[in-house]
């Protein structure tokens, strides 16, 4: 990337010049060639893009009228640098993810748990286990519990009694604050 010391005269440049656009970004400089516009008519990705980017910032402007949801962007934003609404945008279009489900300690007996690592880039709000059988009868079903505020890590503890040599499908489901959801299914033989 080329680095250009500007004259202090030319500090405060913004806007177009011929071919080339400038513009601040916190405190730095950016030089671009301008864009000739979109070329033909836009693909049906662009179009499903374009409307997922459109209910982002919906939830965006939505997120932050709301005093509760506005206190943790506004706290995210003076922690990451970010405006609180690009935070909010970016909250709505990156999912939240089930990053591990941990079965060691689960063993079918009522109070076993299961250990849960979501991720979200602000936060999961919450997690939802649900256990079947091998045949896809439910066994049961029920929300996790994060072990401190934030961390990520969440804990399932067993309402129910299943018999040795069951097959249990657990399905886990982290839900973040704008409804954006992250699946992960994991299998124990008791």
């Amino acid at each position: 990337m080329t680095k250009v010391r500007l004259h202090p005269t030319l500090i405060e440049l913004h806007g177009a010049m011929k071919d080339m656009c400038f513009r601040q970004v916190n405190g730095q400089m950016y030089v671009s060639v301008k864009s000739n516009g979109p070329s033909g008519e836009p693909t049906a990705a662009q179009m499903a893009h374009r409307e997922r980017f459109g209910l982002a910032v919906a939830y965006a402007k939505f997120a932050l009228a709301d005093p509760e949801s506005r206190e943790v962007y506004d706290a995210a934003s003076a922690q990451k640098g970010i405006p609180p609404f690009a935070l909010g945008v970016a909250d709505y279009l990156n999912a939240p993810s089930v990053a591990e489900i941990d079965t060691a300690a689960y063993t079918g007996q009522i109070g076993s748990t299961l250990a849960i690592m979501t991720q979200d880039d602000l936060g999961v709000k919450q997690v939802n286990v649900v256990l079947t059988n091998a045949q896809g009868d439910p066994v049961e079903s029920g929300l996790a519990v994060e072990n401190s505020a934030g961390s990520g890590h969440w804990t399932y503890t067993a309402k129910s009694l299943v018999a040795a040599g069951t097959t249990v499908n657990i399905q886990v489901t982290a839900t973040d604050r704008p409804g954006g959801t992250g699946v992960k299914t994991a299998t124990k033989a008791l």
